[in-house]
């Protein structure tokens, strides 16, 4: 193995973990999650060849990730379905189960594409600009599906509140 392909080697791993934290909030599955990512690294070393050196490689992954998905989708019948994610993962950083419970919800509830906006800028924390490449959209249709996706999430966790208490006299 030459320099190059083993310095493209440790970049790449480099970005599994945020693979891995993009697959799961795509597919909100963790062993759909782990496919996908070992396929996106399973495609993007096949085509090392492909891959231009001084270029965004997080981008270049994330597209291959983001076009791997949309294509499983696709392949599906009877549309996706959803398995609530762990809390394990969550709670480790996370004290309050409730609202993490009510988050797994309203991502749930979003559209893949809702889904994949807010993964990307939130989780990831990727630029409007790296966004727009990876989903091949303008950078101002990335910003209002952004905003609307935000939006529709923040309605979903308030629609199904925790019941308050009744103080009994």
């Amino acid at each position: 193995m030459d320099m190059a392909k083993k310095e493209w080697e440790s970049l790449i791993v480099e970005q599994i973990p945020g693979l891995r934290r993009y697959a799961r909030a795509l597919t909100l599955d963790r062993e759909y999650a782990d496919e996908l990512v070992q396929d996106c690294l399973e495609r993007a070393w096949s085509r090392f060849h492909t891959w231009q050196t001084g270029t965004n490689l997080r981008a270049w992954l994330f597209t291959i990730m983001h076009n791997l998905f949309l294509n499983s989708q696709r392949r599906k019948i009877n549309g996706p379905n959803f398995v609530p994610m762990d809390d394990h993962d969550l709670t480790a950083r996370h004290h309050d189960p409730t609202l993490i419970r009510d988050l797994e919800k309203g991502l749930a509830a979003l559209s893949a594409e809702q889904r994949e906006l807010i993964a990307l800028a939130g989780l990831e924390q990727m630029p409007y600009a790296e966004i727009s490449n990876i989903l091949d959209i303008p950078v101002g249709t990335v910003m209002s599906r952004l905003s609307r996706s935000r939006e529709r999430l923040r309605q979903l966790m308030s629609i199904d509140p925790t019941p308050a208490i009744k103080k009994v006299k």
